[in-house]
């Protein structure tokens, strides 16, 4: 785990002990840091009565502490610690904040910061895949795989690949990235948020903290993103501002896990990264080819008799669906959930590529009327469902892409959940030879 000398002798109160915070709870506790602890589990709670203070910080005298330490999952704009903390004058941070304040007693090293409404976790994988591939020691952290503080230190020279979401950077006051990338901004998280300018502003403001002599690259045209980068250019504050809404790669054929133009956006993005960490193409293209992509993110789940199956779980909302659609020319499009908005305005540029849309959830009636005058609607409520259905419909060079546009909680845990429900699915309508059936009895 990371530790540090900064946190020795300090007092930190940590609400909140799932992943994340036992990290932090286990790294400030080997710190030498003097810590109180809460979580509503109380076998959580009893796990670490040997390491902290067990108490509720909002019915402690928290005066005198060096900060609170709570999860990103807190909504800081309606949860009552927030104005516990304004009482007794105590500053709330996150994990990641506390990774900056023990950079200095790590080896030389580097930080990758990327941020965006989409495409995050496939651009963190995708640099942290080429810096190893390219043999430069490598971790990949913050809202993608182990929490950060848990990871073991990298040896001089490597770079810690973080993934950055609003919530982690309003958390953050002092993380200097020596490349920061802004992906794109689309509406999201508006219940933690006043409005689209506070979200977007949330996002921006990982420039804030970026160092005169380091890296910012902006990838998208969206016109947040533009405007935080016109921002910064008139600050004139940061030498190395890259701008790649406007750039191109040849070779995404080769890419099998990169297809579909978001993809291109997040490879042209990644590339942008590791060229100004002095990876050079002949490190980077070999990457992009080797690439395996994650689980739920345009997931090739199975082919069968033709018929390609995509996992597309994590695309929890219109702006991270509509590039999917955009990736295949015959689409089975399964969507549905707990709908972040009335409206489908982001997918609309790619229904030309829909054959048919099968709706789930409880957005399932709200997306089948936006979608009738344009694709054919089967509902289907349940995602066994309208996977049997589409895999009957299905003919060989097709596609069956479960990208919802929504969330998951309607139904599901998480999208990782909903994820493995499709795969589920397709494997026992493969099993059972469904795939194409419709169309075998409409020429039979």
């Amino acid at each position: 785990m990371i530790v540090s000398p900064a946190f020795a002798g300090k007092r930190y109160a940590i609400l909140g002990l799932a992943r994340s915070g036992m990290a932090v709870l286990e790294s400030l506790h080997a710190s030498g840091a003097e810590l109180l602890a809460w979580d509503n589990r109380e076998e959580l709670r009893d796990s670490v009565a040997d390491k902290a203070l067990i108490a509720d910080p909002l019915e402690s005298d928290l005066s005198g502490y060096d900060a609170i330490v709570v999860s990103p999952g807190v909504p800081l704009n309606t949860h009552p610690i927030s104005q516990k903390a304004r009482l007794d004058g105590v500053p709330i941070v996150g994990d990641i904040e506390l990774f900056a304040r023990a950079r200095s007693a790590l080896p030389p090293h580097r930080v990758v910061g990327i941020t965006g409404t989409n495409g995050k976790s496939t651009t963190t994988a995708l640099v942290h895949h080429i810096l190893i591939s390219a043999g430069v020691p490598a971790v990949m952290g913050g809202n993608i795989g182990l929490p950060i503080l848990s990871q073991e230190p990298l040896p001089a020279g490597g770079v810690y690949v973080l993934e950055l979401s609003s919530y982690q950077i309003d958390l953050t006051e002092s993380l200097d990235c020596d490349v920061a990338l802004l992906l794109n901004i689309s509406p999201d998280h508006l219940d933690r948020y006043d409005d689209f300018d506070g979200y977007a502003a949330s996002k921006a403001r990982l420039f804030d903290m970026l160092g005169a002599h380091h890296t910012a690259i902006f990838a998208s045209a969206d016109d947040k993103s533009r405007l935080a980068l016109q921002g910064l250019l008139d600050l004139a504050r940061v030498e190395g501002i890259v701008d790649t809404a406007s750039r191109n790669i040849a070779g995404q054929p080769d890419w099998p896990s990169l297809q579909g133009p978001h993809n291109l956006q997040n490879a042209i993005a990644a590339v942008a990264v590791v060229e100004a960490l002095g990876i050079a193409e002949a490190q980077w293209r070999p990457a992009l080819e080797s690439f395996t992509g994650l689980p739920h993110r345009m997931e090739r789940v199975a082919e069968s008799g033709g018929v390609l199956f995509v996992n597309d779980s994590k695309a929890t909302n219109p702006a991270s669906t509509g590039p999917a659609l955009g990736a295949y020319p015959k689409i089975h499009w399964i969507l549905g959930g707990l709908p972040k908005s009335d409206s489908l305005a982001e997918c609309e540029p790619f229904y030309q590529n829909v054959v048919r849309a099968y709706t789930i959830g409880e957005a399932g009636p709200l997306f089948g009327q936006l979608l009738a005058d344009h694709v054919p609607v089967e509902p289907c409520e349940m995602i066994l469902t309208a996977v049997q259905r589409a895999a009957a419909n299905a003919r060989p060079s097709e596609v069956i892409l479960l990208s919802p546009a929504c969330a998951s909680f309607d139904q599901f845990r998480d999208f990782e959940a909903r994820g493995n429900c499709f795969r589920c699915a397709v494997q026992s309508v493969i099993e059972s030879g469904m795939i194409g059936t419709e169309g075998a009895e409409a020429t039979g």
